[in-house]
């Protein structure tokens, strides 16, 4: 009669399943400690089960929790292969629209709808601050073309808030379909037409001035875009999908300094220049007051408009008509015209002076 072998006895028959997992395991445990004891001693550091040194648990935990810095493979991450990228990837979503303070202030884009080729002077009221656009032979960029500042400078800015490191740099990549649903346009095969004629505008029209930003005065006659290059057409109809971008030195020096200001998505929406120039006055001084006036002459010289001043009042009374600014409503009496925000309750402590 036959014995049946003890759990654990290998000196009769064959090894039990549990036997095999626990010499596995032993192996295992052997081999990591093995490995733990190599890549201790090359990083200087202590073994977890040398008694004769005694371990600071607080630093151990620290490391336990922090993130590697170096760009070499380690466990089941591959290497970082391009850590120093050198533009800023805009690929961000839930963002809030920013304008750039300077552009909002000078009017260096036009509300001409067809090409515009006169070289534009503005100077401020009180001589502080003057501006000189020249276009290109393609005319000067106008009050739409600033839409694709408007979406990299609200991706940049955003990036910067959530301290990406890419966000510093001068050169931005985005897909032109993303830019396109952002900024309320259509996707159709005209509208990537008229993206490239924006990009040929913005990068034609040259600029002198003595604005500064970020507290620094660029003197050289800059373009508005110093390059544009596309990354990617469709290889079925030669579309752009990804484009990028280099801005001038002296918005990008506004975007680093965070001299932007917060804009309303419906901005997108408004048909006419003189509306979206109207708004960008009226965000820009309002500010958090609940209104802000001006005299018609001088808002007609702050929004650059080339008209008389018959044609100015005229086109904006019916903007006061249809009252499509965002936020503000506009009322022109007696050549004087005041912005009034649309937040009652703003609107109601200013009057009756409650802060």
């Amino acid at each position: 009669m036959s014995t049946k072998p003890a759990r654990g006895d290998r000196s009769n028959g064959p090894v039990l399943l549990d036997d095999a997992l626990a010499a596995a395991l032993a192996s295992l445990d052997q081999a990591v400690r093995a490995r733990n004891s190599v890549e201790q001693a090359a990083q200087g550091e202590l073994r977890f089960d040398d008694a004769t040194t005694p371990i600071d648990q607080a630093s151990v935990e620290s490391r336990a929790v922090e993130p590697a810095v170096d760009n070499q493979a380690q466990g089941g991450l591959v290497k970082v292969r391009h850590p120093n990228r050198d533009f800023f990837l805009a690929d961000l979503f839930d963002y809030a629209l920013k304008d750039d303070g300077a552009s909002m202030e000078a009017p260096i884009f036009t509300m001409a709808t067809k090409p515009d080729l006169s070289i534009w002077e503005w100077t401020s009221r009180d001589g502080d601050k003057s501006v000189k656009v020249t276009p290109s032979v393609l005319g000067r960029a106008t009050m739409h073309d600033k839409d694709v500042l408007i979406y990299v400078v609200s991706q940049m800015t955003e990036g910067l808030n959530r301290g990406r490191d890419d966000a510093k740099n001068r050169t931005v990549r985005f897909t032109v379909y993303d830019y396109l649903v952002t900024t309320n346009r259509g996707v159709g095969g005209d509208d990537y037409r008229r993206l490239q004629e924006s990009f040929d505008r913005l990068a034609g029209t040259r600029i002198k001035t003595d604005i500064r930003t970020g507290g620094q005065r660029v003197t050289d006659n800059f373009g508005i875009l110093d390059r544009v290059r596309i990354v990617e057409k469709s290889q079925n109809d030669e579309r752009m999908i990804a484009v990028e971008i280099t801005l001038s030195g002296w918005l990008y020096n506004a975007v680093q300094a965070l001299e932007v200001l917060t804009i309303h998505p419906d901005y997108f929406r408004l048909r006419k220049p003189l509306a979206r120039r109207l708004y960008e006055l009226a965000r820009k001084h309002c500010g958090h007051q609940a209104q802000w006036k001006i005299g018609l002459e001088l808002l007609q010289a702050k929004a650059g408009s080339k008209s008389t001043l018959r044609e100015f009042r005229r086109a904006v009374r019916a903007i006061e008509a249809d009252n499509s600014l965002p936020e503000y409503r506009l009322v022109l009496h007696n050549d004087t015209v005041t912005f009034h925000t649309k937040d009652a309750k703003r609107l109601l402590d200013s009057i009756v002076g409650r802060p």
